[in-house]
């Protein structure tokens, strides 16, 4: 039976450090989900997560962060087991429950250029 397999550790502390951010645990699924969770002094934490090809991140209040974070897991864990890939049903549901948000700098920083 797969489990999810925490990884943080495999990422050096500077790494784990993203602009206003710390990633406080990531968390894979048979290597092909991944969940990670972000805290911030100042604003939501957040949920980023990545499952073929979706990915984006899920804002939370820092109470809420953990409860939302397991919810996500077993979320994407059940679409896994059943579909191998995301089918555009669960995506768009996905989507929408969780209010997913998709920043710019998930693939273009622009302020390591500045």
């Amino acid at each position: 039976m797969k489990e999810w397999k925490n990884v943080t550790d495999s990422f050096s502390e500077e790494q784990r450090h993203y602009k206003n951010t710390y990633m406080e645990i990531c968390e894979v699924y048979d290597e092909a989900v991944e969940v990670s969770l972000f805290s911030s002094r100042t604003d939501p934490y957040e949920i980023y997560f990545s499952y073929g090809y979706m990915y984006g991140i899920i804002y939370v209040e820092k109470e809420d962060a953990d409860a939302k974070r397991e919810e996500i897991k077993k979320e994407l864990q059940a679409e896994y087991r059943k579909n191998r890939e995301p089918s555009d049903e669960f995506a768009d549901s996905f989507t929408k429950k969780h209010h997913v948000c998709f920043p710019n700098d998930i693939v273009f920083d622009t302020d390591a250029f500045l």
